[in-house]
């Protein structure tokens, strides 16, 4: 089984919360490597607008892979290597420092 690495933006299944279907969306690993096969990830969106504290656009959305302008979105989930589709690509290190700014931020570290 594949074992992603901090910032790398996969596209995942995430299971709607009743279990009943899934959506493919983007999200960036924020675990660091580690022998459980699950890891850490934090959602990304195309919706721009309303961004709660914390959540930003990336700036380097382009080289990183992604399709459309895209921010990430506060909310950390483990996933299992099953649901992942495939590795879409890698955070700038001014994206993955705003990431690492916002997770300090979230979680009160």
């Amino acid at each position: 089984m594949p074992n992603y690495s901090r910032n790398d933006i996969l596209l995942v299944r995430y299971p709607f919360s009743d279990l009943s279907a899934a959506k493919v969306r983007p999200a960036v690993v924020v675990s660091a490597l580690h022998p459980s096969e699950d890891s850490f990830i934090v959602p990304l969106t195309s919706r721009l607008h309303n961004l709660l504290q914390g959540e930003f656009a990336l700036q380097d959305w382009k080289e990183a892979g992604l399709n459309v302008p895209t921010a990430i979105k506060r909310g950390i989930y483990t996933i299992h290597p099953d649901l992942v589709i495939k590795l879409v690509g890698r955070l700038s290190a001014r994206d993955a420092e705003a990431l690492q700014n916002s997770l300090r931020g979230w979680l009160g570290l």
